[in-house]
């Protein structure tokens, strides 16, 4: 059985990936972000974003990535971005970050004809509901590493990403143009506020980008914000919505116009998925049903896997269940 339906976009990875596209942000953010003994050696003009992710499937949840490339001391290198999503730090970062560069640099290498390979500067940017108190070095995942003598430490990989913890900025840490701010306050708060203060939050993004010379493009980016609050960020109640609505109408009147637009259309998606949710249940009683009705009682983990198939799978489940003549056919549908 072959998985039918392309899994959604994570609404994290949709929001960092719609803001860091724009190189414009991904420059500023560097700008003003990487330590200045690295962002020297940096030239920003050549940025170029490259297109692909790194991070494993089923990790896709967690973490987004974005690849850059440009010169870095005048030779062709990397700036590689990994966007956490967790809600709590994860210890095992270095390793996986050290696994993503790996596969950059094996993509990158011709081996007949490359004799070094290109330099590659880690960032990772997380906006959890904790401080991140764990350390950037990937030796420190190795117990007692500091108490090894050199010549044991110097046969182990070692190497430092710089870390940029969202939680724990405060608005003055906050720095760049327009929209890298707003990304970045959205990101923080996100996980950290409540529905009645991140009313702060909307209206603060509402009115830096109603300033901008550009007012196509601050529409579109309001509107990637108000997605993403409105489905990741705290519960707006239908009191709150009414608040920012009514208020832009008069500060920001496009950017009102967008958040009715959007309510109305989550809504409706919400009802949608509802009734699917309904029909996949009800789908899901019927195989069983006719499959216990068949064969007798169904092993659990058959049953397990029955609960797992999409509406689509379903349908071919019960269609075929007449032309199954024992349970080896039902495992191999099942991919057991």
């Amino acid at each position: 059985m072959k998985e039918t339906k392309k899994k959604a976009q994570n609404p994290h990875d949709k929001f960092f990936k719609d803001t860091f596209s724009n190189p414009l942000v991904a420059r500023d953010f560097i700008e003003n972000y990487l330590p200045e003994s690295i962002l020297k050696m940096v030239d920003l003009s050549e940025l170029e974003i490259q297109n692909g992710s790194h991070v494993d499937a089923e990790l896709s949840e967690l973490f987004s990535d974005m690849l850059f490339r440009t010169k870095i001391n005048q030779r062709d290198g990397y700036l590689y971005f990994l966007f956490e999503h967790k809600s709590y730090p994860d210890r095992m970062v270095a390793l996986q970050l050290l696994t993503y560069m790996v596969r950059i640099w094996n993509r990158n290498v011709n081996k007949k004809l490359d004799t070094h390979i290109p330099m590659i500067i880690p960032m990772v940017v997380c906006h959890g509901e904790t401080k991140w108190k764990i350390s950037p070095m990937f030796s420190d995942l190795i117990l007692d590493f500091d108490t090894f003598p050199e010549e044991i430490k110097q046969v182990i990989p070692n190497y430092r990403y710089q870390l940029y913890d969202l939680s724990q900025f405060s608005d003055e840490d906050i720095k760049g143009k327009a929209e890298l701010m707003i990304a970045l306050s959205v990101a923080r708060d996100i996980f950290k506020k409540s529905g009645e203060e991140f009313l702060e939050t909307i209206f603060k993004a509402a009115s830096a980008l109603a300033e901008l010379d550009e007012k196509k493009t601050g529409l579109q980016y309001f509107e990637t914000c108000m997605r993403y609050i409105l489905t990741s960020g705290p519960k707006l109640t239908k009191e709150q919505l009414t608040i920012v609505i009514n208020q832009l109408a008069v500060t920001y009147k496009e950017g009102s116009e967008v958040t009715m637009t959007l309510a109305e259309v989550l809504i409706e998606e919400g009802i949608e998925k509802g009734i699917e949710e309904g029909e996949i249940k009800t789908l899901i009683k019927m195989a069983i049903k006719l499959l216990t009705q068949k064969f007798g009682v169904m092993p659990a983990d058959y049953s397990e896997a029955i609960t797992k198939l999409d509406s689509t799978n379903l349908e071919m489940l019960i269609e075929g269940i007449k032309g199954f003549e024992n349970l080896e056919d039902v495992k191999k549908f099942l991919d057991l």
